[in-house]
């Protein structure tokens, strides 16, 4: 039998520089690394702690502790009368969620995932998202409806599909797609405190991801306005629009792109509707040339949407035409390989730039 725990001389070296003799450091003093799911458990911990009518309700969020432990933990804090597990029924649970805000409290609904909330669709889009316009201002639907988006990995078709579009052309929705620790922090606060419908897109895969907070970020009453984007990264030849999990892989491109004499602004969304035209218009006046990313699907996409938008508003700004990177317009398979294709990938962001710079950047 190997012994349980092991460790060489050179690695515990590494490990312990830094420690003294004395109690002045330990491993138990490092602070925990936070992750995606930690920000967001964080949001919520502070918005129901604060306003004792916020409650959470969906399939698994409470003796389990959520699908993918973003819950972990509230149960135990605030009880079931404010941690509802719900039966696996997301037509039920969400519409009990809207008459829940309808009576004057400010529910979070997660769906396991936004795939699953096609059989909820109806709560979404005809209740929540129109009831303020129909009363003719008179009714406030104070509701989240949040889980993960986009294609993780390895679960076909059905559980892979990117709903940015779908939501985003709805109006009476707000849709927001974080993607870093502060965005995950300030956004969910601000949906959670909105008396409208908020949908938040969460990535699967960056739910482990680790992130720091900004000192800002670390307060209780830190909050980011829905609508409005952040520039990522400076550049001055091209401009790549994204976000959600897209944000982090479009850092990586530019980051390479500049070794190559390219140099890349990236601009990270947060929110979908409400887009954030002015700070794109702001950036492509400074690079003129841009590429949008994002992992659905190309026809009636979030890059259609700003091309769109971009030759009313912008098309003199623009030394080139609008590149845009997408999944790939099929089902997303579950071959490994062929799910590899169908997902946007670093390569794929980078010759997209050099497209949208060419001639200027031969490739």
């Amino acid at each position: 039998m190997f012994p349980r725990f092991t460790c060489t001389t050179h690695k515990f070296s590494k490990l312990s520089s830094g420690l003294k003799l004395g109690g002045v450091r330990s491993f138990a003093d490092a602070p925990p690394q936070l992750t995606v799911r930690d920000v967001l458990r964080q949001a919520m911990d502070e918005e129901m702690a604060r306003d004792e009518k916020v409650i959470l309700l969906g399939e698994e969020v409470g003796q389990y502790q959520g699908a993918y432990k973003v819950s972990k933990g509230l149960w135990q804090k605030y009880g079931e009368k404010r941690v509802i597990d719900t039966p696996i029924s997301e037509s039920g649970f969400a519409g009990l969620g809207v008459g829940a805000a309808l009576g004057g409290l400010r529910p979070i609904v997660e769906f396991m995932t936004w795939n699953f909330a096609l059989q909820a669709i109806d709560h979404v889009v005809n209740s929540a998202a129109k009831l303020l316009y129909m009363s003719g201002g008179d009714l406030n639907v104070p509701i989240v409806f949040r889980g993960p988006n986009g294609p993780p990995t390895g679960t076909a078709a059905q559980h892979s599909q990117c709903f940015a579009a779908w939501y985003s052309s709805v109006p009476g929705l707000k849709v927001i797609a974080p993607a870093t620790g502060d965005d995950c922090k300030g956004l969910v606060k601000s949906a959670i405190r909105d008396n409208n419908p908020v949908v938040i897109l969460e990535s699967e895969l960056l739910y482990n991801y680790p992130v720091t907070l900004s000192p800002e970020a670390q307060r209780d009453d830190f909050l980011l306005p829905i609508g409005q984007a952040k520039v990522e990264r400076k550049g001055s030849d091209v401009t790549i629009v994204t976000f959600s999990r897209m944000v982090h892989t479009s850092l990586e491109a530019a980051e390479r792109l500049e070794k190559e004499g390219i140099s890349v602004e990236v601009v990270n969304l947060r929110t979908i509707r409400p887009l954030d035209i002015p700070t794109i218009v702001a950036s492509i006046s400074k690079t003129h040339r841009i590429v949008t990313v994002e992992e659905g699907w190309p026809q009636s996409g979030v890059g259609a949407e700003i091309s769109a938008v971009l030759m009313e508003h912008a098309f003199d700004q623009l030394d080139a035409p609008l590149v845009r990177i997408t999944g790939a317009d099929v089902p997303v398979p579950y071959a490994k390989n062929l799910e590899t294709l169908a997902m946007v990938q670093v390569e794929n962001i980078i010759n997209g730039v050099k497209r949208a710079c060419y001639p200027y950047f031969k490739q």
